[in-house]
């Protein structure tokens, strides 16, 4: 490995890690990713040992797929495990119904992802006290006291807002409760929990992680044994398993990672310097941007901030008609590929946004064609 491919200390930088990362060692005449491994059942003759039994519980293209995610969430951590899973939401909910029992209370944000109060309805149904609180200012600490889990999201989605990783998992494991944080939107290569004294880290793959729009998956990484074991009992349990060939194009998909964050991120700096200018756009959002209020702590445990920007536009019917003016942003939900995405989130009804409220998922076309098709379709929809 030549010094221009190496990371800080002598360890692999980002893009090293990633092409690498959960790779077998090489064997003559093999593939160096091996191809999806299609099997309900394995040969299995006399007592059931081994890694490999029923296809619910372990398949050899999850375990790369796993030692990868593991690299970038951990990298040179022995006490790391990762397990996948069929989507973000199994992911999350692997954790939230694995840690917690009736009678225990949970934090959760009340700006995260828009299917978080449908798993709090869940948990209130299981006898489970929910609390929430706003992602900035560390508002969480203030509901924090006699939690057994937080669950935090940072930067949290839509509105991107960051919250002190490290402060607030300090304060949990003060009081004995364990640390989620949902990893999405900045990707291991932008923050690793697990680093700032998280317990998990969990992420929707389908976003950025995999960053093709073509593959929903979830995973968590974990450092602690005992609480990665219920995690791996659940997802045995009710069997959101992921397909070997969503895994393998996972798989895949990681060697360019560090490439994509690079270009997205970098774009998306450059559209909310852009959008910054425009009289008509208000609580534009970046934690990139030096006077985002998220910055300060973002640049304190991310080292990149994400490809999305928010901002909202003064009506309901601006945003949309800036939408349909779009001719390189495709009109759809999710974020993190490589083609641009747009939405109005009010449309959903599960976010507390303006009607006017956009989120805008940069992706890798050339940032002067992105950023001029933006600008013009601003103009289109002032009209």
């Amino acid at each position: 490995m030549s010094d221009a491919t190496r990371g800080t200390a002598g360890t692999p930088g980002d893009g090293t890690r990633a092409v690498r990362a959960g790779l077998p060692e090489p064997v003559k005449h093999e593939p160096t990713l091996p191809g999806p491994v299609f099997a309900a059942h394995f040969h299995l003759p006399g007592d059931p040992t081994g890694p490999y039994t029923y296809g619910r519980d372990e398949n050899p293209t999850w375990t790369l797929l796993e030692r990868a995610i593991g690299e970038l969430e951990g990298p040179g951590r022995g006490d790391v495990e990762t397990l996948v899973f069929a989507s973000g939401m199994a992911a999350i909910s692997a954790v939230l119904f694995s840690q917690l029992r009736a009678g225990d209370a949970v934090v959760l944000p009340d700006d995260g992802y828009q299917a978080l109060p449908l798993a709090r309805a869940q948990l209130e149904a299981y006898g489970i006290e929910v609390r929430t609180a706003p992602t900035g200012g560390d508002a969480q600490l203030e509901v924090l006291d006699g939690a057994k889990l937080l669950w935090i999201e940072t930067p949290s989605n839509p509105g991107l807002d960051v919250c002190d990783v490290r402060r607030l998992a300090d304060a949990a494991h003060a009081q004995g409760a364990l640390v989620a944080v949902d990893n999405t939107l900045a990707t291991p290569l932008g923050q690793r929990p697990l680093e700032l004294g998280a317990d998990f880290a969990v992420a929707s793959g389908t976003k950025q992680l995999t960053g093709h729009g073509d593959v929903l998956l979830g995973y968590v990484t974990g450092r602690d044994a005992e609480a990665m074991a219920a995690v791996r009992r659940w997802r045995k349990i009710v069997g959101a398993i992921p397909g070997p060939m969503e895994a393998w194009l996972a798989h895949r998909s990681i060697a360019t990672l560090q490439l994509r964050v690079e270009r997205q991120n970098a774009t998306a700096l450059r559209l909310a310097e852009a959008l910054r200018e425009r009289p008509e756009v208000t609580g534009l959002r970046y934690p990139g941007l030096p006077d985002d209020p998220s910055h300060k702590v973002a640049s304190l445990q991310m080292r990149r901030y994400g490809c999305v920007v928010s901002f909202t536009l003064p009506s309901r019917e601006r945003a949309d008609s800036f939408l349909d003016a779009l001719r390189l942003v495709d009109d759809a939900t999710s974020f993190g590929g490589v083609r641009s995405t747009a939405e109005r989130r009010g449309r959903w009804g599960g976010d507390a946004v303006p009607e006017g409220f956009v989120r805008f998922s940069v992706g890798a076309e050339d940032p002067e064609d992105l950023i001029a098709d933006v600008l013009r379709a601003l103009d289109v929809a002032a009209g």
